[in-house]
This record gives C-alpha cells, structure tokens and sequence, in this order.
C-alpha cells in the first residue's frame, strides 16, 4: 500500500469557500421559508400577483394563513 493512496490532503481554501457556500443556502433558504410561510404580506405588497403567488405557497406547504 503506498503512502500517497493513504494520506488525504485537506485544501482550507476550498473548505471555507464550501462552508460560505453552505451558510449562503440555508440563509437564502430561511429568508424564502420566513417570506412564504410567516410574512402574511408585509413584504410581497408591491402587486397582487407576488401576493397571490406567497398566499399559494402557503397553501401548498400546509401553512395556515387565514
């Protein structure tokens, strides 16, 4: 067995780079869910469709909303 095939280099620069990665999804994931499910319309008032399309979403993600 060689020593190459056993030892595993850890590059730092690409473990933060998919640690950023990660915190940026579930950021961007929690704003999305706080934005459907619990906003209720604060923020999608800018037209009616934005409305209808988060009130639906609630819907279909079993969030009571009404």
């Amino acid at each position: 067995m060689s020593s190459s095939a056993t030892s595993q280099r850890v590059d730092p620069a690409g473990s933060a780079r998919l640690l950023w990665t990660a915190l940026a999804t579930v950021a961007a994931l929690a704003l999305l869910t706080y934005l459907v499910a619990f906003d209720q319309g604060a923020v999608s008032r800018s037209g009616m469709y934005l409305h209808e399309l988060m009130h639906d979403g609630r819907h279909l993600l079993g969030v009571p909303c009404h």
